[in-house]
């Protein structure tokens, strides 16, 4: 089962390239501008043990979002065509994950339905600025929306809730890998499925 794909997307504020292996061994080779969205994407690949390529050339001289948003969607879009028909795979995965003094729970359904319900990020998290130097900084508001993009585009119910937690690089980074741990459970083979795991026939 070859679960690879590449995916380009270029508009006015960005140009983005993915390729994704879903069985890989975590590999990654990062550059999107943002230097704190590069290390949580590659913190992803790790932990989900998908190899991953990205490049994006976006428009960090406004500011970090279109170039975050358009990358997550094409990430997504790059996880919905690797996933091909879904022959064979768990379907639901979950994770607990901590990182120091945070702790996020994260559930996947690879259902075809995009949902996310992203909750307990303490007050005052969406206007934290993380990193900057050389590149572009990234606010702690773009977090959610990276999960509700990836959940739209790769056609995934993701559901994140963030229990504890205190620094803010923390608390986005636990975040990231409870969703890659959730995810690599879900699109993991079953060996005793065998066929697609639902009662519709499709996912």
């Amino acid at each position: 089962m070859n679960r690879t794909t590449r995916v380009d997307r270029e508009t006015k504020e960005s140009k983005v390239h993915v390729e994704v292996d879903l069985d890989g061994s975590g590999r990654s080779d990062i550059a999107t501008g943002v230097g704190f969205f590069d290390h949580m994407l590659a913190s992803f690949a790790r932990h989900a043990l998908v190899d991953l390529t990205v490049a994006t050339d976006g428009d960090t001289h406004i500011d970090a979002h279109h170039t975050v948003e358009d990358t997550a969607i094409v990430l997504g879009r790059a996880l919905h065509e690797a996933l091909g028909d879904k022959q064979g795979i768990r379907r639901f995965g979950d994770a607990l994950v901590p990182l120091d003094e945070a702790l996020v729970q994260c559930a996947v359904d690879v259902s075809g339905r995009p949902y996310c319900v992203h909750v307990g990020e303490p007050d005052g998290q969406a206007y934290v600025v993380i990193g900057g130097g050389t590149g572009a900084a990234y606010p702690g508001s773009l977090t959610r929306h990276v999960f509700e993009t990836l959940a739209f585009h790769a056609q995934v119910a993701v559901h994140v809730r963030v229990l504890s937690g205190r620094d803010p690089h923390h608390l986005v980074e636990a975040q990231f890998k409870a969703f890659a741990r959730a995810f690599r459970d879900a699109v993991a083979p079953d060996p005793r499925e065998t066929g697609v795991p639902s009662t519709k026939g499709t996912l």
